[in-house]
C-alpha cells in the first residue's frame, strides 16, 4: 500500500475525502460541484474524482438544475435516499421498538412490541422482540436485508463494545449482569453475518440524534438528558459522545432506595417512577398508588392535571422534583460547563413545559456562577421516539467513516513475530 504524508496511505485519503463530501452534501442539503470544493477543502480534481466514483455507487443523484452568474447552469448532488437503509431499536421500559429508515433518516416502517410485564428486562424476549421486529419492518417496507447498513440498539446501563465475543450490556437496574446481547442477537440469524449489530446506551443515542438532527446542533459541548421511568445523560463533545450514569449521583446520604439498590440516588427522586411514588405515598390519586397496572404516562399525566387544579400535593412533588432536578443538573454543569443542556424522554417532555422554569432556576443556584452563566436548558427537539433515531445513526455514523463503503468482517491476521517468540519462551521455562 503506497504511504503518504504522516503514516496515511492513498486509500485513507480516498476514504476520507468520500466521507467528506458525503457528510457535507448530507448535513448540508444539495450542492454542485463547485460548491463542494470550498466547502470540503478539496481540489477541484478531487471533488470531480470522488462524486464520480459515489454516483457509480449509487449513493449519490442529480437533484436539478441551477443558474450560475453568467457561466454554465450547475447540476446540484445530494445523497441518494433508497442506497441504502438504517434499522433502529429502542429496549425502553414498556416495549421494544423498531424502525426502519433510508440513508436519509426518513421512517419507512415500524413496529412497538409490548414487554409483558410491564418493565420485564428478561433478555431471552427481548431479543425475539428485536428479531421479530426486524422480521417486520423489513417485510412492511419491502427492503432486503442486504440492503442494511446495520441495526443500532439503544439499551438502558453500560455497554462495553470491546468485550470479547462482541458487545457486553451490564444494567443493574434492570437485571442485566455482563449480557452479551450482541452474540445472543447474532445467534437469531435474523440477518446475515455481514450486516453489524452496534450497541449503546440508549442517552447517548438520543444525544446523538440531538446533535446531528435537534437542538443541539451547532453546539461543541452538550449534555443530553434522557428522563423516563428512570433518567440517564450522555456528554457530547466535539462530535463524540459518553454515557454517564448520571441518574446514580448520590444527591442525598441514606436517602430513597434506588431501583440500583443504592440509597439517596437521583434516579429516586426524579425519574417517573419515583416521581408517582412519591406523590402515592402523599396520598395522591389511584393512578399513581393503585395495583401497578396503570400505565406510567398515564398517571403523569393525573399529576399534572392534578397540579393544574391547584391541588397542594402535587404541587409540591413537583416542586421537589425541579429542585432536584435542576440540583443533579448543577453537577453537570460544574464538572463539564456544557454549552447547552437539553432535557429528552417521554417523561422530560411531558414534566418539561410545567417545571422547566423551576429547573433553570434551581440549576443556577446550586451552580458555580460562571459555568452557570453561559449553559441554556432548554427540551429536546426531536419527540419521545429520537432513542430509535439515535440507534440509527450508529450504522449511519460508521458508514460516513467508512467513506460510504459496506464494512465487512475483518480476516483473522497473523500476530506480530515477537509475540509467538515470547510465548514459545514462556511455555519453555514451565
Amino acid at each position: 500500500m503506497t504511504s503518504v504524508r504522516g503514516g496515511r496511505t492513498v486509500r485513507d485519503l480516498r476514504r476520507g475525502n468520500r466521507s467528506a463530501v458525503l457528510q457535507r452534501l448530507y448535513f448540508g442539503g444539495p450542492m454542485s460541484r463547485q460548491e463542494l470544493g470550498p466547502a470540503t477543502g478539496l481540489s477541484s480534481g478531487s471533488v470531480s474524482n470522488v462524486v464520480g466514483e459515489l454516483i457509480a455507487d449509487g449513493l449519490l443523484e442529480e437533484a436539478g438544475v441551477v443558474d450560475s452568474d453568467g457561466g454554465r447552469p450547475r447540476t446540484l448532488l445530494r445523497v441518494s435516499p433508497g442506497s441504502a437503509h438504517m434499522i433502529g431499536v429502542d429496549v425502553g421500559e414498556t416495549r421494544v421498538r423498531v424502525e426502519l429508515f433510508d440513508l436519509t433518516l426518513t421512517e419507512l416502517a415500524r413496529t412497538e412490541l409490548p414487554l409483558l410485564p410491564r418493565g420485564c428486562y428478561d433478555v431471552g424476549p427481548i431479543v425475539d422482540h428485536v428479531r421479530t421486529g426486524i422480521a417486520t419492518v423489513l417485510a412492511e417496507a419491502g427492503v432486503s436485508a442486504d440492503r442494511l447498513l446495520g441495526v443500532g440498539v439503544g439499551v438502558p446501563g453500560i455497554v462495553d463494545r470491546d468485550a470479547p465475543g462482541g458487545t457486553v450490556v451490564h444494567g443493574q437496574t434492570i437485571g442485566w449482569d455482563a449480557v452479551p446481547l450482541e452474540a445472543l442477537l447474532r445467534a437469531t440469524k435474523a440477518l446475515p453475518d455481514e450486516v453489524p449489530y452496534l450497541i449503546d446506551n440508549g442517552a447517548r443515542t438520543l444525544g446523538q440524534a440531538e446533535m446531528w438532527f435537534g437542538a443541539g446542533r451547532g453546539a461543541r459541548e452538550a449534555v443530553v438528558v434522557l428522563f423516563g421511568s428512570g433518567v440517564g445523560a450522555s456528554l457530547i463533545t466535539d462530535g463524540s459522545g459518553t454515557a454517564l450514569e448520571w441518574g446514580h449521583l448520590t444527591v442525598s446520604v441514606r436517602g430513597r432506595r434506588c431501583r440500583c439498590g443504592a440509597l439517596g440516588c437521583l434516579e429516586a427522586y426524579t425519574g417517573a417512577e419515583s416521581v408517582l411514588a412519591r406523590w402515592a405515598e402523599r396520598g395522591g390519586a389511584d393512578a399513581a398508588s393503585g395495583s401497578g397496572s396503570a400505565d406510567e404516562e398515564d398517571a403523569l399525566a393525573a399529576l399534572l392535571a392534578a397540579a393544574g387544579r391547584g391541588d397542594p400535593v402535587a404541587l409540591e412533588v413537583l416542586e421537589e422534583t425541579a429542585e432536584y432536578l435542576g440540583a443533579g443538573l448543577s453537577d453537570l454543569v460544574n464538572l463539564f460547563k456544557p454549552e447547552r443542556i437539553l432535557i429528552g424522554g417521554w417523561a422530560g417532555l411531558m414534566l418539561g413545559p410545567h417545571i422547566l422554569p423551576a429547573v433553570r432556576e434551581h440549576a443556577t443556584r446550586y451552580a458555580l456562577p460562571h459555568p452557570a452563566a453561559r449553559v441554556s436548558i432548554d427540551l429536546s427537539a426531536l419527540g419521545p421516539d429520537a432513542v430509535t433515531v439515535g440507534a440509527a445513526t450508529l450504522p449511519l455514523s460508521a458508514f460516513f467513516a467508512s467513506g460510504g463503503r459496506r464494512t465487512t468482517p475483518e480476516p483473522p491476521s497473523e500476530q506480530p513475530g515477537w509475540r509467538t517468540a515470547m510465548a514459545t519462551r514462556g511455555e519453555g521455562t514451565r
